[in-house]
């Protein structure tokens, strides 16, 4: 009996290593095509044409994967993670194949957005297969491998766009997600299998909440990806399309309110456990602008570092990030995951508002030094929150809390890069008597000897980072304030009977619950009664 027990765990972990394989590699192909592109445009340009609307290659994958969160999250927790995860790879894969076919920039942006459709299914329903599979106390060990996978592969993607442009040809940037992703998608079809639950009444799809959540999302964050880009901010067509957009948030409150099942229930942010989340999640998209967007520019313009060692700067960040997350499971078991988050998001706090300290010109170990206490702080706020949030809520319900922290923080991205980008420009026009831009300095830097004062722009670009980082060091207070005004000291975790109970007796079970919840072969725990107060 003994032997056969160990032979079943030892299959049990085997499936279960497999399927965390999949995630893995699914997760590195939607981080990758988030960024691999950037380095290739001169050549896509080159061959299709469309300069003057290139930027919809990210913004239109972008706005794709933002919008469908919500969608995807609700479809998960009614149909199952698995259908939901295949349809999704599927289409990203149809949308890769789409992509490296185009024939001009409009089918290639449209492909994208394809690809967008497809990769917001990965994105969220993977971080929701997380806690499925494993306990509470395990749950750390996972989040940090897909951290450190998403790092790696954001950071690596411009270097391998680059390399498959000049040496095999832009469309091999999209064809290379074929045989990955088909391996991931065959591991999942074979190995993951989600425990049968009990039929109830047959499932009713919010289609047309679905619909006005992504018409909505999409008004919004093409007013702000596009605002003061393509047409300035106080213009006609921005103001047209923010109105439009505060007309569909009325539109969808109201469909919402109405629906049997839907896409956003109100309970998200009824929960304060679940708001106060969101909202911190949020501030941290807004605050991860600053040294993703900003520090590489910092670096080849006033420290005079080449591409790669200017990547090599904001780089560091990602070792420290999961390595921080995966440690902060023996702070957050002493004082809990509010209190651990806390302290994280305190610390970013400091280190953002030392940016702006640094020693002009400097040397780049200092910006380095900063970018890898960041991380370290950033992992000890985002995990605890992640790791908490999930675990106050039962199978039924995880999906659509998962997306909905996702979506917030997607949101934070896209408001931070408007809002930072617009106060880079306002710094850099200031400084250099209103010519200056973000453009004018990415030009700047590819043909240095076209620039008259190289002293006075190197200045103008440290003092635009710093202001951008002045800002982001508000975003954490944002989170500082959301986390200690609307968090509850403790969260309410689940016990393994689907009851909520304090954060300590919650962990004291969480080897339990954690396998109701999330082990293959055990049925999942529903309580929904008991779920919709915190």
């Amino acid at each position: 009996m003994g032997g056969a027990t160990t032979q079943a765990g030892t299959g049990k972990d085997r499936r279960r290593g497999a399927v965390v394989a999949a995630l893995m590699l699914s997760m590195a192909l939607a981080a990758l095509d988030s960024t691999i592109v950037s380095t290739a445009v001169p050549q896509i340009v080159g061959d299709l044409g469309g300069f003057s609307v290139f930027s919809w290659l990210f913004s239109g994958y972008l706005l794709a994967v933002t919008v469908t969160l919500p969608v995807y999250g609700k479809l998960s927790d009614t149909f199952g993670r698995k259908p939901v995860l295949i349809g999704g790879s599927v289409l990203f894969l149809v949308g890769s194949v789409l992509c490296a076919g185009s024939w001009n920039m409009g089918a290639l942006i449209a492909f994208r957005v394809v690809q967008g459709l497809g990769g917001g299914a990965i994105q969220g329903t993977i971080q929701t297969l997380a806690a499925d599979l494993y306990p509470l106390k395990e749950r750390p060990r996972i989040q940090a491998r897909l951290s450190t996978v998403w790092a790696t592969s954001s950071v690596a993607g411009p270097a391998l766009g680059g390399l498959l442009a000049s040496y095999a040809g832009w469309r091999w940037i999209f064809l290379i997600n074929v045989p990955v992703g088909a391996i991931a998608l065959w591991l999942v079809v074979r190995h993951l299998h989600e425990p049968v639950r009990e039929k109830g009444p047959r499932a009713r799809i919010d289609w047309a909440g679905a619909l006005a959540v992504f018409a909505c999302g999409g008004v919004l964050l093409t007013a702000l990806v596009q605002g003061g880009v393509a047409w300035d901010w106080l213009s006609a067509p921005s103001i047209a399309m923010f109105g439009t957009g505060v007309a569909l948030i009325g539109a969808v409150v109201a469909i919402e309110r109405r629906a049997v099942e839907p896409i956003i229930p109100g309970w998200v942010w009824r929960r304060r456990t679940i708001a106060a989340v969101n909202l911190a999640l949020g501030a941290l998209g807004l605050l991860m602008v600053a040294p993703t967007v900003f520090v590489p520019t910092y670096a080849q313009a006033v420290l005079g570092l080449a591409p790669m060692a200017a990547g090599f700067v904001l780089s560091v960040m990602t070792l420290s990030w999961p390595v921080s997350a995966a440690l902060s499971q023996h702070v957050y078991r002493r004082i809990g995951f509010r209190n651990t988050a806390v302290v994280g998001i305190a610390a970013a706090l400091l280190i953002l508002l030392a940016f702006p300290l640094l020693p002009y010109p400097g040397a780049a170990w200092q910006p380095a030094l900063v970018m890898l206490l960041l991380g370290a702080a950033l992992g000890l706020f985002q995990l605890p929150l992640i790791v908490g949030v999930q675990s106050t809520v039962g199978w039924a319900e995880r999906g659509t809390t998962t997306a909905s922290v996702l979506f917030c923080r997607q949101i934070g991205q896209t408001v931070g890069a408007a809002l930072f980008g617009a106060v880079a420009n306002t710094v850099l026009a200031g400084r250099l008597g209103g010519a200056g831009s973000l453009d004018s300095v990415a030009k700047a830097l590819q043909d240095p000897a076209s620039v008259a004062d190289p002293d006075r722009l190197r200045r103008a670009v440290a003092a635009a980072v710093d202001s951008v980082y002045v800002g982001a060091a508000c975003a954490a207070a944002l989170a500082l304030i959301a986390l200690l005004c609307l968090a509850p000291r403790r969260f309410p975790v689940l016990d393994q009977d689907g009851e909520r109970g304090g954060e300590r007796s919650g962990e004291a079970t969480s080897g339990a619950a954690g396998n109701s919840a999330g082990s293959q072969d055990a049925p999942q725990y529903h309580s929904p009664s008991s779920q919709r107060t915190d």
